[in-house]
This record gives structure tokens, sequence and C-alpha cells, in this order.
């Protein structure tokens, strides 16, 4: 019996939703139904969405990533147990793992990370962000860092810099960009801590620090440090008030 907990859940919404929608039949039984583990399925699926790229992205790729990072493995699930239990759009866990872009976006970077430590390999991760950029529209460089449990909300138009880090349990909302501020070389992208929550559409531009558990408002623009657990906005972005621990998980985007 498979004791993978979040593996079982979405063998068990499959097979209920099977039932239910003689339409999703097939596609179920071939993309989950038939599957024995989360590896094997979520590489199965990968390689089916970025079919525009089939030749350079088998099942066997993604696989070999699954089996010989096991840290990857353990941030898949912890961005699928993020996304459901802090998107009120999602319920349960597999529509996030079918359907939710963010979070086959954040899987492919992982993939592409891992490629881009590989040697001789960035070139095959860069074709893959480029993939990713053209069909999800989630532009992030092989070479940024991010922590286990993220959730990008609705993803579209997620940007994210060469030398970007993001921490664990950050929510992001789309159209935000983790940005240089020009041509200048080196460590120039944003470092984002634990906790984070960023609304839609701000730009944080250059080499800042976002402190752990901040806020940073929709449409703000960030070009300055942002210090632990205060909430930030305007253009450019100024302190407006204090957060709680970590308001990633709250969701609440009032300041």
């Amino acid at each position: 019996m498979n004791d993978d907990t979040v593996w079982t859940e979405i063998l068990v919404e499959a097979e209920q939703v099977a039932i239910r929608e003689a339409g999703l039949q097939n596609f179920l039984e071939l993309t989950v139904l038939s599957r024995e583990t989360l590896e094997d399925a979520l590489a199965h699926h990968l390689s089916q969405k970025l079919r525009e790229g089939a030749a350079a992205f088998p099942p066997e790729l993604f696989r070999e990533a699954l089996q010989e990072d096991k840290n990857l493995l353990a941030a898949v699930r912890g961005d699928l147990l993020a996304i459901r239990d802090r998107d009120p759009a999602c319920r349960s866990l597999l529509p996030v793992f079918l359907y939710m872009k963010g979070f086959l976006a954040i899987c492919c970077h992982r993939l592409g990370h891992y490629l881009w430590t590989r040697a001789d390999r960035k070139d095959l991760a860069i074709y893959l962000q480029s993939l990713v950029s053209e069909i999800y529209t989630v532009d992030i460089h092989p070479a940024a860092r991010f922590g286990v449990g993220i959730l990008l909300d609705h993803a579209t138009g997620f940007v994210a810099g060469e030398t970007s880090v993001v921490e664990a349990d950050v929510s992001i909302l789309h159209e935000v960009t983790l940005g240089g501020t020009g041509k200048e070389q080196g460590d120039r992208h944003p470092k984002v801590r634990r906790g984070v929550l960023i609304g839609a559409g701000a730009k944080i531009l250059g080499n800042v620090e976002i402190g752990e558990s901040a806020k940073v408002g929709a449409g703000s623009v960030v070009l300055g440090d942002v210090p632990p657990h205060v909430s930030v906005a305007g253009v450019p972005a100024r302190i407006v008030g204090k957060t709680h621990d970590l308001p990633a998980l709250r969701m609440n985007h009032n300041l």
C-alpha cells in the first residue's frame, strides 16, 4: 500500500471525478490512475504539458531529476499543499496537480534549476525556461532559487531574474516582477524572505531584501530593502503598517 498521503489523496480524488464525469475518464486514467507514484505521474504530466518540446523533455528526464534530488520531490509536495491550503479556489489537491499553471510552472522551474546546477546542462535549462515562458507566461531564470511551499497565484506575467532568491512559504500574485535595475552584473535581483506576501502587479527591483513576514501591496514599486514584519505600498513603496507572522499563509491583502 502506498504510504504517500499526498499521492493517495490525489488518487482518491481522481477516482471520484472519473465516476462523476465520463468525459474525463480517459484523461484521468492516463494521467493519474494508471500511475504508481507521484513522481511517475508528475513526470508524465509535465512532459505532456510541454509537448512542444517533447523531444527534449521526455518523462524520463523528469523522473531522473525527481529520483536523484529528493529535495525536489519534497518541494513539489510542499507546493501542492501550499496552494490547496491558501487558495480559496482550490479545495482539493487534484485540480492543483492537473490544472494550476502556477504549480506546473514552479515544477518546471525546479527541473530547470536541477539542470542548471549540473555540468554542461545549462543550455537545456534555458530552453526549458523559454518553453515555460511561452506556454505559461511565467519567466523564471533557472539559476533563481526557490524554497518549499510556494504559491504562484494565477501566475500570469510572473518574472524572476537570475540571482533572485525566494525562501519558503511565500505567496506571490500575478504580474509580479523580481527584476534588476539596469545592466549591472553579479548579484542584482531581490531576496524574498520566508512568509512574504506579494500583491498583484508589484515590481521589486534590484538586489534588495524583503524581510521575513513582510507584505508588499498590489501595484507597488519596491526599490529598497523592506524590514521584516511590515507592510509597504506605493510608488515608490513606503511602510504603511505592520504585519502578523507569515502573511503569505493568511493571503489577506489589506494593508
